[in-house]
């Protein structure tokens, strides 16, 4: 599977709420979180199948009714279906739900699949089927992909990824950790469940269990953990093509490559060199046994949820034990998620088509607009910026992407999707698979597609790319909290008013402010006002790290960007909201806490604490309006008062 795009979203997984929610007034000077939010948490039940409710969430829920109504009608023949590609959307959804097909079909339509890996004989007989092998949707030890290069981004490059550990952060695999056994327990126990019900013996399912979980432990020292790879541009390590394929005495890199590409790349950027440095060590003749077994395991829990609804259930117990969703999905719910996954775009533009006004998108496009002269003007006053750094800074916000809601058009690739209804659903996920990844093979060596967007129109959030210099809000995430003609111009701006600036802010958090106004990676900065926004940085690291949750002490370094975001995103919200005569300051900072109101499991903050560039949401509600004086003002806050931070304490970058 490839890693996505490094973009820069607003939440790691994020959806109704009340205006008229209970508020604890005599709570808003010690706890802004709890004064908003506290009578919906006591009554709040997070559903059994997920790990999560309130915020995002809920209105993700919200928009997963409503199109599973829709497509339900259509399934039934009772809506007629005219877009040819929603139309391959409903074959495809029909197969996912015909639970007694793939029930009578069992494990049969990935044996041969699993019977190739199981027949290879050693390393060059692997080698020798890696292309198709790839194609086909299986793991390797090491991924090519394709994508804009991050210094040329007009240009795609070559670049070179590390594989998916299977427990979530590499610091999961030090002594000290205490959730690691656990999990691997319950991944274990997972695995052997499904070589059961794939018909295998017992001997052969316990050997190849631990020879990928050995295989697996060999990765992870020389792989990044989640604060290393925070710093994305980092990741930018380019080589030639001749250095590159020297990596591997044992796999031939470059033929591989060629394959992929359908060329010769002059040069390969490589995200952890530190990983392939040790790749002879990895993957050779003596370790191809268990590099072997980790391939059948991946491709065994890969195909699960593909299989039968046992398989479906039992391959989903490893993801429940991380995320503590108690239960699985329901058959109905599990298929609409799958089905909507594969065909995410054409879903979006259902969606948006439908359910997402102009009157709406207008209006959002105009608060952009509005934000953006607000921070326009705050890098032109800015007291700390040289001039030659501020003229840059200005000529990045004006070169600014804008999108709205949803595409223009539909992504080329969906065009590609015909489904077979005779066929399985395992044959024909399979045959999309191999579409999708020649299509992006293919881009290597074409012009690249600045507009497309990263995200379908009917996912709740929001994102900044660097590498476009580009803001994108889908249409899900323009609902109340965050925005509605009826909430008043305060509450819009306390909701997806910071937001949109929290989207702006990105270009120039620590990783966005290594990207120029072409999105390329390049220094802009005079050296004096980088160690300056590198000592703000770092107060914005020292504000955040060690500070206590339930789930343990949150990383300052991990979350850093995002907290640069949220900072810079509330602060200019505030400012546009000051500008129009009916301001209501407490208004404002009373939605922003309320479209951060969510209740979770205990194991869903843990896995998030340790691996999420966002900060806890409550700390996101209660920590940043600490910064702002007005919030002091509107409230009263006064030195004892739990909300108050002394001014020396109080951090503003932008």
């Amino acid at each position: 599977m490839l890693r996505s795009s490094r973009i820069a979203s607003l939440c790691y997984s994020i959806g109704g709420f009340l205006l008229t929610d209970t508020l604890n007034t005599t709570l808003l000077k010690d706890d802004l979180y709890q004064a908003v939010n506290g009578e919906w948490l006591k009554t709040a039940k997070i559903p059994a199948d997920k790990p999560t409710t309130g915020g995002f969430a809920d209105l993700a829920d919200n928009i997963e009714k409503t199109l599973m109504h829709d497509f339900d009608e259509m399934l039934a023949g009772d809506s007629p279906v005219s877009d040819q590609y929603l139309q391959e959307f409903i074959k495809y959804y029909r197969i996912v739900a015909d639970y007694a097909a793939r029930d009578a079909a069992g494990f049969s339509p990935v044996k041969d699949s699993l019977d190739q890996l199981a027949s290879l004989t050693d390393l060059k007989d692997w080698e020798a089927h890696l292309y198709e092998l790839t194609l086909n949707g299986n793991a390797a030890p090491f991924q090519l992909y394709v994508a804009p290069d991050m210094k040329d981004t007009s240009h795609y490059a070559l670049n070179a990824e590390v594989p998916s550990l299977i427990l979530p952060d590499k610091t999961y695999y030090t002594e000290d950790n205490e959730q690691a056994a656990a999990l691997l327990q319950v991944y274990s126990n997972m695995v052997l469940k499904l070589f059961k019900l794939a018909g295998y013996p017992d001997d052969f399912a316990n050997e190849t269990l631990q020879g990928a979980l050995k295989f697996d432990r060999s990765l992870a020292p020389h792989e990044k953990d989640s604060t290393e790879r925070a710093d994305y541009a980092k990741d930018y390590n380019k080589y030639s093509f001749e250095d590159f394929s020297k990596f591997s005495t044992h796999v031939d890199l470059a033929g591989y490559a060629k394959q992929l590409i359908k060329t010769t790349p002059d040069q390969v950027i490589v995200s952890e060199p530190k990983f392939y440095e040790a790749l002879d060590e990895l993957v050779n003749d003596d370790t191809f046994p268990d590099l072997k077994a980790w391939l059948f395991v991946k491709r065994l829990v890969g195909a699960s949820s593909l299989l039968s609804d046992e398989a479906r259930v039992v391959g989903g117990e490893y993801s429940r034990a991380l995320s503590g969703s108690k239960e699985p999905m329901n058959q109905k719910k599990a298929a609409y998620y799958f089905a909507a996954g594969q065909f995410d775009q054409v879903v979006g533009l259902y969606y948006a088509h439908k359910y997402f006004g102009e009157t709406a998108k207008n209006d959002v496009h105009q608060m952009v607009e509005k934000m953006v002269a607000v921070y326009q003007g705050r890098l032109s006053h800015n007291d700390w910026l040289s001039q030659a750094t501020k003229e840059k800074a200005v000529t990045k916000l004006g070169t600014l992407g804008i999108q709205v809601g949803y595409p223009d058009k539909l992504d080329d690739l969906y065009k590609k999707f015909t489904i077979d209804p005779e066929a399985s659903l395992y044959e024909n996920d399979e045959r999309l698979t191999k579409i999708t990844l020649k299509d992006h093979y293919a881009k290597f060596g074409t012009d690249v597609d600045r507009t497309r967007w990263e995200m379908p129109a009917h996912m709740v959030n929001a994102y900044y790319n660097p590498s476009f210099n580009v803001i994108v809000f889908p249409a899900a995430i323009l609902q109340a909290p965050f925005y509605s003609l009826d909430q008043s111009s305060s509450q819009n701006y306390g909701g997806i008013g910071a937001v949109i600036a929290h989207e702006i802010s990105h270009a120039f958090d620590n990783n966005g402010a290594q990207f120029d106004e072409l999105g390329n990676l390049h220094n802009w900065w005079t050296e004096a006002d980088l160690k300056h926004f590198k000592e703000l940085a770092q107060d914005e690291i020292d504000q955040f790290d060690g500070l206590e949750t339930r789930a343990g002490k949150v990383n300052g370094k991990l979350v850093v960007s995002e907290n640069i975001a949220d900072a810079g995103g509330l602060s200019c919200a505030l400012e546009a909201a000051k500008g129009d005569n009916d301001v209501d300051i407490r208004a404002f900072f009373i939605n922003w806490a309320r479209v951060w109101r969510m209740k979770s499991s205990l194991e869903r903050e843990k896995l998030l604490l340790s691996i999420d560039v966002h900060a806890p949401h409550v700390l996101r509600a209660n920590v940043q309006p600490k910064n702002l004086a007005d919030f002091y003002t509107a409230f009263d806050i006064q030195p004892g008062d739990g909300m108050y931070l002394p001014e020396d304490q109080r951090v503003n970058i932008w």
